[in-house]
């Protein structure tokens, strides 16, 4: 599966457009299916690097990388893989809220 196709790549933001936003939108979802673990894509450096939501053993915001997503692999060895019935949604409704 292609993680990241031109459509989606087109849709991000570049790196720090959202900064200023009260709340940031996620173009794009990534997840293991073997796994807890989540990344919500909302900006994106054209190349490598996402700034986004990371779901997982924390919740946080962060930097993550595409490379390191494509190399990645699940307790089963099951690879990572993109939500394609994902729509892009405000960070703040894919918070878990338990701060």
């Amino acid at each position: 599966m292609e993680l990241l196709t031109a459509e989606i790549r087109a849709q991000l933001s570049a790196l720090d457009a959202q900064s200023e936003s009260s709340d940031a939108i996620a173009y794009v979802k990534f997840f293991t299916p073997d796994s807890n673990w989540t990344w919500y894509g909302s900006e994106f450096d054209g190349k490598d690097l996402f700034f986004g939501l990371v779901q997982g053993l924390d919740e946080e915001l962060g930097y993550f990388s595409l490379s390191e997503l494509q190399s990645v692999r699940g307790p089963m060895g099951l690879p990572v893989e993109r939500d394609l019935h994902f729509k892009p949604t405000p960070l703040s409704q894919l918070r878990s809220g338990d701060d």
